[in-house]
């Protein structure tokens, strides 16, 4: 049992990016010859690999993961999250995808079963009493790539303003931080609070209605800036108390 735990992350980091491989090619060499996709590239080569190596780098990091859990086994929430990390390596081929009818409602057909999925696998770990370290971090991570892929392709296909990939590159700059201050002092943990969950969960929404080709261009432009604005601060407070220069709330404690 020790031997086949040891080789699960080879196995991932083997597999996983030649699975969203063929799911990606699947999806457009069966759609173009009746919708007639219109690629950046010549064939389906280029969507194909820049979804492979999204996928590429979310099992590269469950490897690392792995490698200091070894006993860690895929649990139902586990698959899920796992589903939730293909569905997001497919949204990123279509950043080098022409959008044209019917396909241009795909992203937000994956990009929104994935934000279903992102609710379910979190109830599931509870209900069936699975949730581990490793998925937890995992699933956090996935979040992170998810406001990075789909804000690019909304933005690749025009459905977003190119000031909203500020979103993406916020949490990257909230845990590079993180990095940076940790070699120096010690850190908080970070506040729990409903109001962040909830933040993230009408991000989700609201960029999957981004996305959906029928949503009007005025009700993205009016909630876009508040919304985005929101989140920001929401890192901006985060940042402050785990960092020590916010107010302590009782109950919080150093990791």
């Amino acid at each position: 049992m020790s031997r086949w735990r040891h080789a699960v992350p080879t196995a991932l980091r083997i597999g996983g990016p030649a699975a969203g491989t063929l799911i990606l090619t699947a999806a457009l060499v069966g759609l173009r010859p009746s919708v007639g996709v219109r690629l950046l590239a010549d064939g389906v080569s280029a969507p194909v690999a820049v979804a492979g190596v999204c996928w590429a780098g979310q099992l590269w990091y469950l490897g690392r993961l792995l490698d200091a859990e070894r006993r860690w086994l895929p649990g139902p929430a586990d698959v899920v999250t796992l589903l939730r990390g293909a569905l997001y390596a497919v949204v990123a081929g279509f950043v080098v995808v022409r959008p044209a009818p019917p396909l241009s409602w795909v992203p937000a057909l994956l990009y929104g079963t994935a934000t279903l999925l992102d609710c379910v696998d979190g109830t599931i770990a509870r209900t069936v009493g699975t949730e581990t370290d490793v998925g937890g971090r995992l699933d956090v991570a996935l979040d992170a790539v998810g406001t990075v892929v789909a804000p690019l392709v909304a933005v690749a296909w025009g459905q977003l303003p190119v000031w909203y990939l500020s979103l993406s590159a916020a949490r990257y700059i909230y845990v590079g931080g993180l990095v940076w201050r940790r070699r120096r002092r010690p850190l908080f943990e970070t506040p729990d609070d409903d109001f962040s969950r909830y933040l993230g969960a009408a991000q989700m929404v609201f960029i999957t209605a981004a996305l959906v080709p029928a949503t009007p261009a005025v009700l993205v432009e009016v909630v876009a800036p508040p919304l985005l604005v929101a989140s920001l601060v929401s890192f901006a407070r985060d940042f402050l108390a785990v960092t020590g220069r916010e107010t302590v709330l009782p109950g919080r404690r150093r990791p």
